[in-house]
């Protein structure tokens, strides 16, 4: 009897062992799959969404096709992914010095610098040719364009040079429109450009919210962007100009996009010009060199109030082209 209870032990033994090894080897395969992901930034890849499918509406003048959508889609991400990847890859000596990027994976040696530069360029390469074979050499070159942008442009030359960086560094936030205009159409027109110049403006007033929150942050690290550099008041006054500038393009676009869309940008401009210079003016009845507890929570209030704005109105794109 005790000899048959040892070889069952023995017989079971190898089976445990082999099962916990399995279930660290998966474990393992998840969190490098994450940290991968995690390098493409995900929530950026958010405004693809939000901004690059209605557009394609506007351009087909109803449905767009499933093929192009789907292209845009996993291209854009694509795209998105491997300009923060590489972007995570340049930026890993500052990242490791602030608080809000300490985590992510090159900082946490989750991936190396070689994988993550790798990584970048393959995506940057599947993306262009992904847009070149089932789309138009346009929307390709417009791809590589966005991509090349932001990682040598905004993260090499104006993110560690200048305060202004955040306004130029727009230009690739805004990018996934006119991609998805030149997909869906080969060319392209002023609306494009138009709904272009919206994300453009867009991004100072939204970025900036944000940053005066960590500024303390960027400042640790060496990063000269306008929160930094200049007083709340000042930081809330340009976001005040690029505000307006934001709602004007917007409302530009109201003949191609329809009443619907022409009363949604009405009223969620309305709403976010009220905000801003609301804020602005309870700016000047407070401290200028720094934001105080208060301050914070009204330019985190305007932040999430730009994500609301920028939704709303590109939903309004979709929707007002089946409503003439």
């Amino acid at each position: 009897m005790v000899l048959s209870q040892v070889s069952a032990v023995n017989v079971r033994q190898p089976v445990s062992t082999a099962a916990v090894d399995g279930t660290a080897q998966l474990s393992g395969v998840r969190a490098t799959i994450g940290a991968y992901v995690a390098l493409c930034k995900p929530r950026i890849v958010e405004l693809l969404l939000i901004t690059a499918v209605p557009t394609l509406f506007l351009a087909y003048g109803g449905l767009p096709s499933l093929l192009v959508t789907v292209v845009v889609v996993l291209g854009g991400a694509l795209a998105a992914g491997s300009a923060n990847a590489l972007n995570c890859y340049i930026d890993r000596d500052i990242d490791e010095i602030m608080r809000r990027t300490s985590s992510r994976p090159l900082v946490r040696h989750e991936v190396s610098p070689r994988a993550a530069l790798i990584f970048g360029l393959v995506l940057a390469v599947v993306s262009v040719t992904l847009f070149a074979v089932t789309t138009n050499l346009l929307a390709a070159g417009l791809t590589l364009a966005a991509i090349l942008y932001y990682v040598v442009i905004y993260t090499i030359l104006l993110k560690r040079h200048t305060s202004q960086s955040t306004l130029w560094g727009g230009a690739c936030g805004a990018a996934p429109v006119v991609i998805a205009w030149a997909a869906a159409t080969g060319s392209l027109s002023w609306p494009a450009w138009l709904l272009f110049g919206v994300v453009f403006f867009w991004q100072p007033p939204h970025f900036w919210a944000l940053a005066i929150k960590y500024r303390d942050d960027y400042r640790r690290a060496g990063i000269p962007m306008l929160p930094v550099v200049a007083s709340v008041r000042r930081v809330l006054a340009e976001s005040v100009v690029y505000s307006w500038l934001m709602v004007a393009v917007s409302i530009a676009v109201w003949p191609w996009a329809g009443p619907l869309y022409g009363a949604v940008a009405l009223l969620a401009g309305g709403v976010f010009l009220y905000e801003v210079h609301r804020l602005f003016r309870s700016s000047g009845r407070t401290r200028t060199d720094g934001a105080d507890g208060a301050e914070m929570l009204a330019t985190m209030r305007l932040f999430h109030l730009s994500i609301l704005y920028l939704t709303l109105v590109f939903a309004a794109v979709a929707a007002g082209v089946f409503i003439r």
